[in-house]
């Protein structure tokens, strides 16, 4: 059939659906991977800068909480196994060897209120104007076999910046995170091979986003990572306090 003869034979109608159907292609909404988003991307889609008030991490980076001298014997066997290796390893050694004995630690399973560390999940935030998704390396949330409200963010078990830079990822999944919550605040943090920063992201207005990095802790420095274990367990007392508020 030539095209004249389609022309012929085409109803108005189904000459309305095809119209229809280009104006969905034309317009589709930008579907953005986690794991592949940089800054460009993420200011394509939001607006979003950083703020350079390092006082809004007081609360958190002062939480006043004993260590007792079994968790420190227990983070210096972490640096004594470690330290001469750590910036030889491939992400699934840092993982192993560092980071996810910290963070079972930590422990952020907790039946009583209801929530857990999740790994390698999906999570997907979607708008009338783009979508976030993506498999994420790390997420505290409630719920226990499904996670279903995410409070605190990990991205990234990177050996350094010459990979991908794991801050707009981050970044993209805590706006995800504060949206799907309805937030105004959400913490996380991303590594960098022994360097662990914390982020504060602050929802200003719809698709408007201001964020807070802190300075580096070393996970290979006793004091830095004694404090990199204390800014976890900040996170977990207030995950608790937040799943309280909500029971009343």
């Amino acid at each position: 059939m030539s095209i004249k003869e389609f022309l012929n034979e085409i109803t108005l109608e189904e000459l309305e659906e095809l119209r229809e159907e280009k104006l969905k292609l034309l317009n589709r909404v930008p579907t953005l991977s986690f794991s592949k988003i940089d800054f460009s991307n993420l200011l394509d889609i939001v607006k979003i800068s950083r703020d350079f008030d390092d006082t809004i991490f007081s609360e958190w980076f002062n939480f006043s909480k004993d260590i007792s001298q079994n968790e420190i014997d227990f983070l210096q066997a972490i640096i004594d196994d470690n330290r001469y290796l750590i910036d030889s390893y491939k992400e699934e050694d840092l993982k192993v060897k560092v980071i996810t004995p910290i963070l079972n630690r930590v422990k952020f399973l907790d039946f009583k209120n209801g929530f857990r560390d999740f790994y390698e999940e999906k999570l997907t935030y979607q708008t009338d104007r783009f979508t976030l998704t993506g498999t994420t390396d790390f997420f505290v949330s409630k719920g226990l076999e499904f996670a279903q409200k995410p409070f605190f963010f990990i991205q990234e078990f990177k050996r350094s910046l010459k990979g991908d830079d794991p801050r707009p990822q981050l970044l993209a999944e805590l706006i995800a995170g504060v949206e799907l919550n309805n937030w105004k605040t959400i913490r996380g943090a991303y590594i960098i091979g022994e360097s662990w920063s914390f982020v504060i992201l602050n929802r200003v207005d719809k698709d408007s986003y201001k964020y807070y990095v802190s300075r580096t802790f070393s996970s290979t420095n006793i004091e830095d990572l004694k404090l990199i274990y204390k800014n976890l367990l900040f996170v977990k007392n207030e995950i608790i306090e937040i799943i309280e508020r909500e029971k009343n």
